[in-house]
């Protein structure tokens, strides 16, 4: 028999313990499933043929999943697609055994497998799921959803309640998605880019609403490496959560930057008239388009409701004294125009060329994908920081799995809680947060060729 390391001999121990520490099984045949698999949709105008995609339960994006904060989520995963696959659901503080990160909580369920995801939900907000194992290639093949926690009570009040999952396709002239996954122009420049974006799977995305109504709009970018900067016509209002989390005070709606991964909730009122058209669009070098559009019938009230109050605040343990606690470093290196030579893969000094071949084109702390050791070993409860450094050309969303974090200013003040921080090049941040959800945590760039390619890291809560 091989000697096994120590962190399979890690992983062997997490998977023992999980087995003892799940949830109560529910039989499976009264437990929903979530299905993976292939399926054919319409993504392009009607004159284009359907898209052959990868989606849960056929459709793109998969069924909303709403519960009331408190509830429990419990879905077996049904594997029927062509290579091994797990749910991550993002950005949930939740049982470590459940954040379905192949190779690091759990096994991949391979084809024709299931595993059954079984959790508490503790916190109100706009969430979502996703593949990871191979997410560069299964989300860019449409695998993703929306989870949905409903506030247990202080809900605004609102005519209309709209999830909007922004995603970005790269497709060829006959509507199929591109099959170039790996390409190493991707995964060492921007990510990978697309040229067709859609909401909720629809190029053309619409919704029929009234003068003055009040809606809360969830946006979430599913794309797998582009930024969004989103903007609103004939549509005014407030943010007033990010990455699930409530802002502390609305802040008033202007120009919005959704990193992939992040969310943001709205509650805006459509000033434009009836008759008119209210627009969410996003700005790229040719100038602004519309995302989504609203088109105005009939008026709500004849006035706009008052201002909105902050949502009610999700259980997150407060930061200790940020002058004692534990401090890290992680310095992100690498990619095209980077000054990276060489880095640790696998245990040896590898250089760019070598680590090209093997696909791995970035590194932190010089080290190209996940060492055996834990970047940061935490005491549960303890407070972190971890100080950054993107020495890249390019911008990185860094996701932390399993906590919310505040970014901390130069003067000491705290930002909002967020789980996803997208850093631009050449920018230093430093991210602070409670290490109190047990056992091993991903931290990665959610640019997914990027994580991919090497940027990839994780922490264990003792």
């Amino acid at each position: 028999m091989p000697t096994m390391t120590r962190r399979q001999f890690n992983r062997a121990l997490l998977g023992s313990a999980a087995a003892f520490a799940l949830p109560r099984m529910t039989p499976a045949e009264t437990t929903p499933t979530l299905v993976a698999g292939q399926a054919r949709v319409r993504l392009a105008p009607g004159d284009y043929p359907e898209t052959e995609v990868w989606a849960y339960g056929g459709t793109v994006p998969g069924a909303t999943i709403r519960l009331p904060q408190g509830g429990r989520v419990t879905r077996r995963f049904v594997n029927e697609l062509p290579q091994a696959s797990s749910v991550h659901w993002h950005g949930i503080r939740i049982e470590n055994a459940m954040d379905g990160v192949a190779g690091l909580t759990q096994a991949a369920v391979e084809p024709g497998d299931d595993f059954l995801y079984d959790f508490t939900v503790r916190d109100a907000g706009t969430y979502w799921y996703h593949p990871h194992n191979r997410s560069w290639e299964q989300m860019a093949r449409g695998l993703s959803g929306a989870l949905i926690v409903d506030e247990a009570e202080g809900a605004p009040d609102v005519d209309m309640d709209e999830v909007l999952l922004i995603d970005d396709w790269r497709m060829t002239d006959r509507a199929e998605i591109a099959e170039d996954f790996g390409a190493i122009h991707d995964w060492a420049h921007a990510g990978r880019i697309g040229n067709w974006i859609t909401v909720n799977g629809d190029g053309a995305w619409s919704r029929e609403v009234q003068a003055k109504a009040r809606l809360r709009l969830r946006l979430v970018n599913t794309a797998n490496a582009r930024i969004f900067s989103l903007g609103a016509k004939g549509l005014e209002g407030w943010a007033v959560a990010l990455d699930g989390m409530p802002l502390d005070k609305p802040e008033p709606l202007d120009r919005l930057t959704l990193a992939p991964a992040q969310r943001v909730d709205l509650l805006v009122d459509v000033t434009a008239d009836d008759g008119d058209e209210a627009l969410l669009v996003s700005s790229e070098r040719d100038g602004d388009y519309a995302l989504a559009a609203f088109p105005v019938r009939g008026a709500a009230r004849t006035a706009r409701l008052a201002e909105p109050g902050p949502l009610p605040p999700n259980p997150v343990a407060t930061l200790g004294p940020l002058n004692d606690a534990r401090r890290a470093e992680l310095l992100m290196e690498g990619g095209a125009m980077g000054g990276m030579r060489s880095a640790m893969m696998g245990g040896q000094m590898m250089d760019m060329r070598d680590m090209a071949a093997a696909g791995k084109v970035w590194a932190f702390n010089g080290m190209a994908d996940m060492d055996e050791t834990p970047f940061i070993e935490a005491d549960r409860g303890e407070t972190i920081r971890i100080a950054m450094t993107n020495d890249t050309a390019w911008p990185h969303a860094m996701h932390l799995h399993g906590h919310h974090f505040h970014r901390v200013a130069e003067d000491g003040s705290l930002g909002p809680l967020r789980d996803t921080l997208l850093m631009d090049r050449g920018e230093t941040a430093e991210i602070a947060f409670v290490a109190d959800n047990p056992v091993d945590w991903l931290l990665h760039c959610h640019m997914l060729e990027h994580s991919a390619g090497g940027m990839m890291t994780w922490l264990r809560v003792a």
